[in-house]
């Protein structure tokens, strides 16, 4: 099957982290792929080993005539027989050439609505696939009245090897962070926002940290509230045992440097790729039961769901999974798991089948 992806956002965000990973496992599964995307950015770069052919394009808008043109450049070059877009600036555009073209478009939305009213109605049925990355995400347009069988999932991939538990990053991210080996580290990874539950699941750390004297919180991120997080931290008689290596291009090396993950989020996730990619690992989870987190994990079998917010509740989980006779069982159901559910090959697979519906 021949793929034209198109994807010019530049940040470094969870869609652009799935447009990349999506690429790769379809590149590997023998697709002939290329792909649209920013010179440079986070996705060029990204894809810049994978041996796909990259077109440089921005879109600042719809109607950015230069982005048009790439596209159509890269479609008479490849002939694709699907243009893919994963951002919604891209949405009309695609869909625009899709019908010159006469090429089928598939549609990722990353983001439950709103979209503006008419693009809304409109786009889940002129895009001949319009994919939600959680079965929680697509519920959320059903409620607005697109019908079911123009919305269908497909979840994020991981790239199992580049997710793998690695001994000796374990050592040397402990060792940078002042941390001996029998330290039971609690890591956070993401955006240090208020709707993320950063405040909740620090205090809920720093009341677990007085009763288990092992154990650490990593905070790994950066964000709007990580000034405030850092003069909390700072204030509290925990403070030695919260550690804030800050924002990193890539988070995977620190997976292998957590005991769990905490994903504390008080706010709706559309998905949560960050859960996965930690179980990948062999790291098991604590995760918000809210939006599509509970899509992440296996409750009670690779970690556990508690209610967002909820301070006694995040404590007393942190606890149990302190106990290593509980965490190391879940960590390695948890990499079985994503192994089997959203490992590169089983989402390649199932796209190829969404794509090749009647």
């Amino acid at each position: 099957m021949k793929l034209l992806f198109v994807g010019t956002n530049p940040e470094n965000t969870g869609a652009a982290s799935h447009f990349v990973t999506l690429v790769q496992a379809m590149a590997e599964a023998g697709h002939e792929i290329s792909v649209v995307t920013y010179p440079d950015g986070m996705i060029w770069q990204g894809l810049a080993q994978s041996g796909v052919r990259l077109y440089k394009a921005k879109f600042r808008n719809v109607f950015d005539l230069r982005g048009h043109a790439a596209v159509f450049k890269a479609a008479r070059d490849l002939k694709p027989d699907w243009l893919i877009g994963n951002f919604g600036k891209e949405y009309w555009p695609l869909i625009l050439a899709g019908w010159v073209l006469r090429v089928p478009v598939a549609l990722f939305r990353h983001r439950t609505p709103p979209m503006k009213q008419l693009s809304a109605w409109l786009i889940p049925r002129l895009a001949q696939r319009f994919l939600t990355v959680s079965k929680n995400a697509r519920q959320a347009y059903l409620d607005r009245g697109i019908p079911g069988d123009l919305v269908r999932v497909l979840y994020n991939p991981v790239n199992m090897q580049l997710c793998r538990f690695d001994p000796q990053q374990r050592s040397e991210i402990r060792r940078s962070l002042g941390l001996d080996e029998e330290a039971i580290v609690l890591g956070y990874a993401g955006r240090i926002h208020g709707r993320k539950g950063v405040f909740p699941l620090f205090e809920a750390a720093s009341a677990a940290m007085a009763v288990e004297p092992r154990l650490h919180c990593v905070w790994v991120g950066d964000g709007p509230d990580a000034p405030t997080l850092r003069e909390r931290a700072t204030a509290h008689p925990t403070s030695a045992r919260h550690h804030f290596p800050g924002w990193t291009h890539d988070v995977h090396p620190y997976y292998s440097a957590f005991s769990m993950l905490a994903f504390p989020s008080i706010a709706t996730e559309t998905f949560g790729r960050v859960s996965i990619e930690a179980q990948a690992a062999g790291i098991p989870v604590l995760g918000s039961d809210i939006g599509g987190i509970p899509e992440t994990l296996e409750t009670g079998v690779t970690g556990l769901l508690l209610p967002p917010g909820d301070v006694v509740a995040w404590r007393e989980a942190i606890l149990r999974l302190c106990d290593p006779s509980l965490r190391k069982p879940m960590g390695a159901a948890a990499h079985e798991y994503v192994q089997q559910h959203f490992s590169t090959r089983v989402i390649a697979d199932e796209f190829r089948r969404i794509l090749a519906e009647d």
